[in-house]
This record gives C-alpha cells, sequence and structure tokens, in this order.
C-alpha cells in the first residue's frame, strides 16, 4: 500500500482544486427572481471550473485534511489493474473476463461514456446486461434477491474483453435504424434506434429467451448528495406525483441490500438497482473488472466458464475493504460543477419553459441531504439535480423490456441533469440515454414517452425560438 500512498501524495500535490466561496451565491440562489436560482447546483460542495477536468475535482467544502483518501481514492480508480501475480500486488486480479482494466476507462474523466464507433472492435465504456425471464416459483424468489435471472451461460453481463490467451464471451455490435421526427416548425428530426446483436459466443449458445439491455456508463458527479438525500424525500416525490395526478407516477425500486440482509431503497444505476455506492462500486469491480471484494467475493463465471478457477487471483479478495472505503469516498465526493450563463435572458426564459412544460414533474430541484455523521461535506446541502431517483414509465420506444427488482421493462430511475452542459468539453460527445442513442440533447427529449409523452408533445410543438431557449437552459446546467 505505501508506494500508492505515495503516488497519491503526488498526485495531490498537483491538483488544482478549483473551488470558490458559494456562500453569497447560495443566499442569491433561494430568490426565485434571481438570476442566481439554482447556479450552485451541489450546494457548498460546488465548483467553479471549465474544461476536460470539470467533473473530475473534490467537493469544494472538502477540508484538506481528507483531500488526501479522496486522490487515495482516485488512484485506485484512475489506474489499471492487471493480471495476477504482478508486482503491483495491490492493484493485480484483473479477469480472466471483462470489460475494462479500470473505472476510468468507463467513466472517462469521471463523466460518461460512449456508444462502439465505426471500427470498434471492443465496446469500450459500454457494456450488455444480459437476464432470462424468471418464470417459475423459484426464479421469481431468486428475483427478489438478485434483482434479475442471470443469462445460464454468460450471467449477468456480457465481457468482451479477456486476459491473453482466453477467449472474450463475444463481441457486441450497434447497427441504427433511422427514426425521423418532424417538429412544428418544419425541422425534422432523425433518431436513431438500435439495434443490438452479440457475435462470435466463445462458450456456446445463449439462452433463446435472453434479454439484452446495452449500457453507457453515467457520469460520476454528485453521487454522495443523491446518497444523502433522505429516503422519505424521494418517497415523498411519488406521493407528490400520485395526488397531482397529471400522468406521472414515480415509484421507488427496492432492491437486495448485500450490507444489511435486507431489501433497501434503490438509488444507483440506470434502473436504480443498487442501494448505495459502496455495493454499487463492488458490484463494478465484480462485473465489470472480474474482482472480488467482501461484498462480491465470486468471480462473475460461470459453470460454463471453468477458466477462471484455474488461473492465479490476486488474493482474497482481490479488492480489500480499505481500497473499498477509498474509492467509496471519491465517489461519494467527486463535485458538480457551478451552472453557467444563468443571466442570459435565452436561459432564464428556458428555465420557466422547462417548469411549465412539465419537466420538473420528475427532474427536481431545491432537495435538503440529510446530516451524515462521517460526511459533513455531504450534509445538509440544498442541491438542484434534477432528479426525483424514482422509476417511470419512459413507453416503447425506449424499453429494454428487461425487468431489474421492481422495475420494468418500460421504467427508467430519472437521471440528474446537473452538469449536462458540460458533457461535450469533458468527454467530447454529447450522446445520451442508457445506451448512447440520442446524439444531442433535444433527441434525448424525443425519445420521451409513456410518463413524459405530454411534456415530448409540448416540446415538438414549440416555436423555433422557444426550442432554442429551453436547450439554452439545459445546455447552463
Amino acid at each position: 500500500m505505501k508506494p500508492v500512498m505515495l503516488g497519491a501524495i503526488a498526485l495531490l500535490s498537483t491538483f488544482s482544486f478549483y473551488s470558490f466561496s458559494s456562500d453569497e451565491v447560495s443566499a442569491k440562489s433561494d430568490s426565485e427572481d434571481s438570476p442566481f436560482t439554482n447556479v450552485v447546483s451541489g450546494g457548498k460542495t460546488s465548483v467553479k471550473k471549465n474544461g476536460q477536468n470539470a467533473f473530475s475535482l473534490p467537493a469544494a467544502n472538502l477540508p484538506m485534511s481528507k483531500r488526501l483518501d479522496f486522490s487515495v481514492g482516485n488512484s485506485f480508480f484512475r489506474n489499471p489493474w492487471v493480471q495476477a501475480p504482478a508486482s503491483t500486488d495491490a492493484r493485480d486480479g484483473l479477469g480472466p473476463l471483462f470489460n475494462t482494466n479500470g473505472c476510468q476507462s468507463c467513466h472517462i474523466k469521471d463523466g460518461r461514456g460512449h456508444t462502439p464507433k465505426e471500427g470498434d472492435t471492443n465496446a469500450v465504456s459500454m457494456l450488455v446486461r444480459l437476464s432470462i425471464p424468471a418464470l417459475t416459483p423459484e426464479q421469481k424468489k431468486r428475483v427478489m434477491l438478485e434483482g434479475v435471472i442471470p443469462e445460464p451461460t454468460y450471467g449477468g453481463q456480457l465481457q468482451d474483453f479477456a486476459l491473453p490467451g482466453i477467449e472474450p464471451e463475444g463481441q457486441i455490435h450497434i447497427t441504427y435504424t433511422a427514426h425521423p421526427i418532424t417538429l412544428a416548425d418544419g425541422d425534422v428530426v432523425t433518431l436513431r434506434k438500435p439495434n443490438l446483436s452479440i457475435t462470435e459466443l466463445a462458450y456456446g449458445e445463449m439462452a433463446d429467451n435472453v434479454l439484452m439491455s446495452a449500457r453507457i456508463a453515467p457520469p460520476m458527479i454528485g453521487l454522495g448528495l443523491l446518497e444523502s438525500i433522505p429516503e422519505s424525500t424521494i418517497l415523498g416525490f411519488a406521493e407528490q406525483q400520485k395526488k397531482e395526478d397529471q400522468g406521472v407516477s414515480g415509484k421507488a425500486n427496492r432492491v437486495w441490500s448485500v450490507e444489511t440482509n435486507q431489501l433497501e431503497l434503490g438509488r444507483f444505476g440506470w434502473k436504480a438497482g443498487q442501494p448505495t455506492l459502496m455495493q454499487q462500486n463492488a458490484a463494478a469491480f465484480n462485473g465489470d473488472l472480474g474482482l472480488t471484494s467482501n461484498m462480491f467475493p465470486k468471480d462473475d463465471c460461470t459453470q460454463a466458464q471453468e477458466i477462471c478457477e484455474k488461473l492465479p487471483h490476486g488474493g482474497t479478495p482481490e479488492v480489500s475493504d480499505k481500497i473499498l472505503n477509498f474509492v467509496e469516498f471519491y465517489s461519494q465526493h467527486l463535485a458538480v460543477p457551478i451552472r453557467r450563463n444563468v443571466q442570459d435572458p435565452q436561459v432564464i426564459k428556458g428555465q420557466e419553459l422547462f417548469k411549465n412544460i412539465g419537466c420538473e414533474s420528475c427532474h427536481k430541484t431545491n432537495i435538503k441531504t440529510a446530516k451524515i455523521e462521517d460526511r459533513p461535506a455531504l450534509s445538509n446541502q440544498l442541491i438542484h439535480p434534477y432528479t426525483d431517483m424514482l422509476l417511470h414509465d419512459m413507453g416503447e420506444g425506449l424499453a429494454d423490456n428487461r425487468p431489474e427488482f421492481l422495475a420494468n421493462g418500460q421504467e427508467w430511475r430519472t437521471p440528474p441533469l446537473w452538469g449536462l452542459g458540460y458533457t461535450k468539453e469533458v468527454n467530447g460527445h454529447t450522446e445520451f440515454l442508457h445506451d448512447g442513442r440520442a446524439r444531442n440533447v433535444l433527441e434525448a427529449i424525443l425519445w420521451h414517452g409513456g410518463e413524459a409523452q405530454q411534456s415530448k408533445d409540448k416540446v415538438i410543438q414549440l416555436s423555433t425560438q422557444d426550442r432554442n431557449a429551453l436547450l439554452a437552459f439545459l445546455d447552463s446546467l
């Protein structure tokens, strides 16, 4: 561990912490008629930073005494893991089957992943979840504990990388079908509907009734704040939507907690399939990198993949509790950058349209985090994540038809919108939604259906000027 600590100290010395005093802005942001409304999306954790590293800074109010913990967690998140045995014994044990060799390979610059590009041989930063329907009473009981029934031969996700001399499970291929939509002003937006297939299967055929869902990695910013939202607040959003009876009816997912051995509120993942950041991180180490931990002590291999038992491993477990704690601290304290252009009249107009169209029914602001004794930087913050953390039916167009715990095949957790306008400069693209099908924000809106159909229809009917104002507001986040 000593070499890693020394490396973290060197990393800490080169960090530029672009924090700012947000007390004055925070005070102004609570005024409804102020151009500063919601400018500090992450409360006092917010940072002022542009460019490629805008998502990679610690919370502005994190004391210097804790920034070393942040940097150590960053080193395990950023640096690649290697095959065992290795001299780098703090980061060995990769594979034998995996999707990536490091967290940053998917969450690029702590931002979002992207779809495979033409000529890519692997879907780096995208993975494919696999399962089969729960048909028998035994399978339905199993779903309560695991969320899904893994595909018998390939498990819960396809792993398209492998150690040298080993065959990866298969290769992911995506083609697109054009789907044009004509807006009220005559503009035509051509959406792309993905067609997913898996080829070069190395361990036999998949089940005939396999369910597949492509997923790109979401941004890492503000996750500790989302974890700190009281459960009562999230459930209150569901009650509020039910009382308003406007066609929006979010529901909470209930998922199995490895730590508490019971069902807990789901918060993380595209279908809110994980209850905590600790479990989310440990599951990613296990499924994405092929690394064991005390939370997930077995490799993500099936009986058809005997190679998992034969190769050397990186210790028992390969990811220690200490490393998991550092990575948890890092992922909890990645700061949300402040909003920009909030005084622009077009942005102010767009913000009002966002509210009037009904988008705020699900994309919630003005949320107060709880007091977390061992995480004071995240405690009692007024935040504006633009999510209710609930599952919503988004219609057949976005359906993956793959249930996960209480989420059905058309339901998705409302994704946070904070940091949306930084996507291009951080990640070099503007691909959105769970599988990256939307190439910009307007396409993402036009894929909305189900509970969001009325809001989408209103967007389609906007004048060119109003639509541009709405997009300018979203770009300001």
